[in-house]
């Protein structure tokens, strides 16, 4: 049996939800003005979440430190992000997919994958059914998505990266000289910058140019293991599969995807605190605590690597919690494989607040005060929004908390 596989992208999310939620209160359109996400102007560390189109026109690029984006734009209207409305606009454009499909694949926030194989007696035509999910999701909740089509994965999210905003394209491998082929190098999914140039000192600059070359010559080029998968992807060849995940996970997540992949615990660290911070919060606004922490990492191949560890009692403690989340970073990587996700999960969940005995009470003591520093926190966020504080130490690199920053958060029962 033929695959097909839809790949769903909201346009531009974070900058779109607010939009959205903007426009249904009578406010202008960010989309139409040049606009961006991000944190205080006034912290050095705040960077550009997302951007607008007429934004892009002055150069500015997600990422990249918001004075720099003021300083090519004066005028740059500027929103701070709010997790807790993209956590609700995900849920619904996801809850729409998930009708249309019978396995679908969260890859991010604003992302998914639908296996759409064997479907074709109740939706016989695939692209008037992308049109049908896109422009529901338009209509119904006031943003866009771009949808691609294709056999498989890779080529799925390669279409769907084709002109925006709004649009469903196709990419069957009769089309793939024509429309995959032609485009840059550096566009196919796992090539970074440091590979690319590798292949254009090789003379390969474009796709189709790597797609002729033998596999052995572009192993040569870039090592084996990545010189066969970059050389099937030009190819179009990609067989993993939709992986759909049951929803009633019983646990809390949270991810980040990079633009630019990552490298050096320097830089992880920070945004692993990030990490924690956020969803030990929304732990303790529902009351649980966790007893298991994981830690997952994706390379560049799209690869999960992942450790997890036990506690030795339930808790809630956003330190105690990044300690342990710390050492399975240290476990699972070495510093130098670029990854392009990082992912924190708890479970064990419970509600019970039992404590194993122990004869060092002074820990015990430092525990009950970081406990009540997170309370504090979690007042003060409650209050002005999750942006409102942060840690010390989340600053120290926030620069790196951008790119491509989607954060996807799962809760029990969800």
């Amino acid at each position: 049996m033929d695959r097909l596989i839809f790949h769903i992208d909201v346009n531009s999310a974070f900058l779109s939800w607010e939009s959205s939620r903007r426009v249904k209160n009578g406010e202008s359109d960010l989309r139409e003005i040049p606009a961006v996400i991000s944190g205080d102007p006034a912290n050095r560390t705040s960077v550009v979440l997302a951007k607008s189109i007429p934004a892009k026109r002055f150069g500015i690029r997600t990422g990249e430190p918001i004075a720099l984006a003021l300083r090519k734009c004066p005028d740059l209207v500027i929103a701070p992000p709010d997790f807790h409305l993209y956590n609700r606009c995900s849920r619904q454009f996801k809850d729409i997919c998930r009708s249309y499909a019978p396995a679908v694949e969260e890859f991010s926030i604003d992302e998914l994958f639908l296996d759409m194989s064997g479907t074709e007696l109740i939706y016989p035509d695939p692209m008037a059914t992308a049109y049908e999910i896109k422009n529901k999701i338009r209509d119904s909740l006031g943003f866009t998505v771009n949808v691609g089509i294709a056999p498989n994965k890779l080529l799925a999210k390669m279409a769907s990266d084709f002109e925006k905003p709004d649009k469903v394209h196709t990419l069957f491998k009769e089309e793939i000289p024509q429309k995959l082929w032609p485009l840059p190098v550096s566009d196919l999914i796992t090539v970074g910058h440091a590979t690319a140039e590798r292949l254009r000192r090789g003379k390969i600059r474009t796709i189709g140019e790597l797609a002729a070359c033998t596999e052995s010559q572009v192993q040569k080029l870039v090592g084996k293991k990545l010189g066969t998968q970059i050389w099937k992807y030009a190819n179009g060849v990609d067989d993993s599969p939709v992986a759909s995940a049951p929803r009633d996970a019983k646990g809390y997540s949270i991810s980040t995807t990079f633009e630019e992949d990552m490298t050096g615990f320097e830089a992880a660290e920070p945004i692993l605190r990030h990490l924690v911070d956020c969803v030990t919060a929304k732990l303790r606004s529902d009351d649980f605590r966790t007893d298991c922490v994981s830690v997952t990492i994706r390379s560049q191949s799209f690869k999960d690597h992942s450790h997890q560890q036990k506690l030795y009692n339930p808790t809630d403690v956003t330190e105690e919690i990044y300690q342990a989340a710390k050492s399975l970073l240290h476990e699972l990587w070495d510093g130098e494989m670029p990854v392009r996700l990082m992912g924190v999960a708890l479970t064990g969940i419970t509600h019970e607040s039992y404590q194993q005995m122990t004869l060092f009470k002074e820990k015990e003591a430092d525990k009950e005060r970081q406990r009540k520093v997170d309370q504090a926190m979690d007042a003060i966020r409650g209050k002005y929004g999750m942006g409102s504080i942060v840690r010390g130490s989340t600053m120290k690199d926030g620069s790196r908390i951008g790119g491509k920053y989607r954060a996807q958060m799962e809760k029990p029962g969800q």
